[in-house]
């Protein structure tokens, strides 16, 4: 099975620093992979480079079926083209409810005059009535996003990506603040959505991987020092020294 995503000997440093040394990754198109790490591993700056928000001194990043080249679109042509990130604190629209939030995000064209005439029809509604559901909020859908739990709003978030229809989902360290029974539910979603997306999940709760019981690659000073289930990680001496002895 080809690769939906493929990092092919990327770098990229910043005021000398090297924050990825020769990082190559790639993952399937329905596969769910957890990306662990010390600080400074390079985590957040590999997803700012696949996202298009940093542009890497050298390698090349290859997406989707035909293999085209992200390194020459912009950050909103890399999302119009099925890549959604999600950031470690909610962003959601507090004032509005979860249905407008999700109505919102729906992919649409996007050209002003569109915009302006853009009305609900059958089948927006119903698609955020199905979001709402497989988002675990079907009976907060009236509610403002503002009045949700801190696992709500993530959960919402991700739904407000979903809504965009992406084939890869980043989401960064969902489970952080959230209760037991939030971090089991968004184990479950997680798991869900990566039988028909690639997703990756950035985090440093080594309890959460475990739940996600998927592949798990672990970055230090930019490239990869290891991947497999996070048993065989966990029992690499290099990991052990590293990260997890700290």
């Amino acid at each position: 099975m080809s690769a939906l995503l493929e990092v092919s000997g990327v770098s990229v440093s910043f005021d000398g620093f090297r924050a990825i040394n020769n990082l190559s990754f790639s993952i399937g198109p329905a596969e769910l992979r957890a990306v662990i790490g010390p600080n400074g591993a390079g985590k957040t700056t590999f997803m700012d480079i696949v996202t298009g928000k940093t542009r890497p001194d050298q390698g090349e990043i290859l997406w989707g079926d035909r293999s085209r080249s992200l390194l020459k679109l912009n950050e909103a042509q890399i999302a119009r083209a099925g890549i959604g990130r999600k950031f470690q604190r909610p962003t959601v629209f507090e004032d509005q409810s979860v249905a407008d939030n999700l109505t919102l995000a729906l992919k649409a064209n996007r050209n002003p005059f569109a915009v302006l005439g853009w009305r609900p029809s059958n089948a927006s509604e119903a698609r955020v009535v199905e979001l709402a559901a497989e988002l675990g909020l079907a009976d907060q859908i009236d509610r403002k996003a503002g009045e949700l739990s801190h696992g709500q709003k993530q959960w919402l978030e991700i739904g407000m990506l979903l809504a965009q229809e992406p084939r890869l989902l980043l989401v960064d360290e969902p489970a952080a603040g959230m209760t037991l029974a939030e971090r089991e539910q968004t184990t479950a979603l997680l798991c869900r959505l990566a039988q028909t997306r690639a997703v990756v999940v950035v985090e440093h709760d080594m309890d959460f991987v475990r739940r996600l019981n998927c592949k798990v690659t672990v970055l230090h000073q930019g490239s990869v020092l290891a991947e497999g289930s996070l048993d065989r990680v966990t029992r690499n001496p290099d990991v052990i020294d590293v990260y997890l002895g700290r």
